[in-house]
């Protein structure tokens, strides 16, 4: 017995006392990327414990889940510097981190997107968006926006619409393809559809945009303009703003709907909480405080909850209540957040 309590100790001091097993990873899992710890923390909502981390690459801001919810996708972003110009891969079956994707001379990957399996990324350094193919391990696909600081992304229609935020050019672009060229089996055993020919429309919103979301009728994008603290209203058959609401905060950061539509969240990155809009009024109708400054917000698909960054983790909202009813230790200055539902 004391033989065993000196090896325990000796291997603790050098370091050799064997990790503490992880839990599996729920078939639906929520996804925290923790910019401070450089990890990805693998949630289970129904308990609301984190069962593994990963660690996620350097400066990682977003995340997003493959198709089938078995990969996870993280955006190396280093905008401030140089950028960088690498997605982190993570197995979040094994739970652990893959080769990483060298993104080449696309610099300062930031918004992440999934749409029929591929990953659809900005390169803000770049003034550009990419598309990568987790299938033939390519980036397939390169759209110059021409910009500035082009930062979060949504994709729609099957990849024929794409949204992006231009924070320094102070619009929200809105590509539309025409045209699709198919694509020979040599090029794609897929046999998908190659992106042909798009039309870009740059549409002037206030200043500083980048949180923004569809509405999930899909006729209107609201965007939050985090230099004014003022959100666009942009008709989406029209492409023009067709109101600007004046919704003050320090800095937003992100902005999401509900799923039914009549609540939106913006979460206030340079103050310590979140305003919740009634979109039919268009009335802010009430701020709720956080754990320090606000950042990324997910909705649960069922509409029960959403889920908030901030702080040194993420508060669980319930909108019906519209309170705080939970709370997640994941680590420090989460950011990105994103669902991995496995089939």
């Amino acid at each position: 017995m004391l033989k065993r309590a000196l090896f325990v100790l000796l291997a603790a001091i050098l370091g050799l006392a064997p990790s503490v097993r992880a839990s599996p990873t729920p078939r639906a899992a929520l996804l925290v990327l923790n910019k401070g710890d450089l990890m990805l923390a693998i949630v289970d909502p129904a308990t609301l414990h984190v069962v593994a981390r990963v660690p996620s690459g350097e400066d990682p801001h977003e995340v997003i889940a493959s198709a089938d919810g078995e990969t996870a996708y993280i955006s190396n972003y280093g905008g401030f510097g140089q950028g960088f110009h690498t997605l982190s891969v993570v197995d979040l079956v094994a739970q652990k981190a893959l080769p990483p994707i060298n993104l080449g001379a696309l610099t300062a990957p930031h918004g992440l997107a999934q749409e029929q399996g591929y990953i659809y990324f900005t390169a803000e350094k770049s003034k550009a968006i990419g598309r990568y193919d987790p299938v033939v391990k390519r980036i397939d696909w390169i759209m110059g926006i021409g910009q500035n600081r082009t930062h979060m992304i949504l994709v729609t229609h099957s990849g024929q619409r794409i949204i992006t935020s231009n924070v320094n050019s102070n619009t929200i672009s809105i590509l539309e393809q025409y045209r699709p060229k198919p694509l020979t089996p040599r090029l794609d055993p897929r046999k998908g559809r190659a992106p042909g020919d798009w039309n870009i429309t740059n549409i002037p919103v206030g200043r500083g945009p980048e949180g923004f979301d569809l509405s999930p009728d899909g006729s209107t994008i609201w965007a939050a303009n985090s230099h004014d603290g003022t959100v666009s209203v942009i008709d989406v058959s029209s492409k023009s703003v067709t109101a600007t609401l004046n919704i003050p905060t320090r800095m937003a950061n992100r902005l999401k709907f509900s799923p039914d539509g009549k609540l939106v969240l913006i979460s206030d990155i340079g103050g310590t909480g979140i305003v919740v809009v009634d979109v039919k009024s268009r009335k802010e109708i009430k701020r709720l405080p956080l754990n320090g400054p606000a950042a990324g917000i997910l909705m649960q698909p069922d509409g029960a909850r959403a889920y908030v960054s901030s702080g040194d983790g993420v508060s669980v909202l319930d909108l019906k209540t519209l309170e705080v009813v939970g709370r997640i230790d994941t680590g420090r200055k989460p950011d990105g957040l994103a669902w991995a539902v496995r089939k």
